[in-house]
């Protein structure tokens, strides 16, 4: 029998696709999810619950317990904060504090769901891992998910955690249950209530699944 695989932010739209696939994979899949979050998207699935945020120690160590893959799947998208203190937060303190436990765990692999936007990205080339991104004229929010990424590479130089960065793209699908920004574009355009259209706009996208 394999060990369980743990998904942090299983009810976020990411999150609830990851503990989706492993379930139907036949994994024994665990949760972690805040006190009062909306669990619609995964509650058909049969799975472990853990409830608790990224700062909830105790239940973080209780769900790492035994586990060889989590997946971290929590990040604050909200880039029009005119304070960007609250991502800065969640997605690096926060990710730091998951870590710190995460290093003591005996895994055998960490998923750190990253960003598309913490990649070296240059019109007409293809980026690879050896492309570095230019912090000249980031974003609050890209600056917060470049930071995150470079922690977690910090932990597997530093502390041997055996850590993957996936950088993950614009996601669309079914299940968009919380209303991601690039969802609601597609949900006004859809009910037409989008009061503008879009053009020569390039962005990269892919399906959820």
């Amino acid at each position: 029998v394999s060990a369980p695989k743990l998904v942090i932010g299983a009810n976020g739209y990411l999150g609830s696709h990851v503990t989706r696939q492993l379930v139907n994979d036949g994994h024994d899949v665990r949760v972690m999810v805040r006190d009062g979050a909306n669990t619609i998207g995964i509650d058909d699935l049969k799975v472990t619950r853990f409830v608790g945020d990224i700062w909830n120690n105790h239940a973080l160590r209780e769900a790492m317990a035994g586990c060889d893959d989590v997946y971290y799947c929590v990040v604050d998208t909200r880039g029009w904060l005119k304070d960007p203190a609250p991502l800065f937060r969640t997605n690096v303190e926060g990710t730091r504090n998951v870590l710190e436990i995460a290093k003591d765990a005996g895994l055998h692999r960490f998923i750190f769901t990253s960003s598309y936007v913490t990649v070296g990205r240059k019109r007409g080339f293809v980026a690879t891992e050896d492309d570095v991104i230019s912090n000249r004229g980031l974003t609050p929010y890209v600056r917060s998910r470049v930071q995150a990424e470079n922690l977690v590479m910090q932990y597997a130089y530093d502390h041997g955690l055996p850590a993957v960065a996936m950088c993950v793209s614009t996601t669309y699908g079914s299940g968009d249950w919380g209303r991601t920004p690039h969802g609601a574009i597609i949900a006004g355009a859809a009910f037409g209530k989008l009061p503008f259209v879009m053009k020569d706009i390039e962005l990269e996208a892919v399906g959820i699944d």
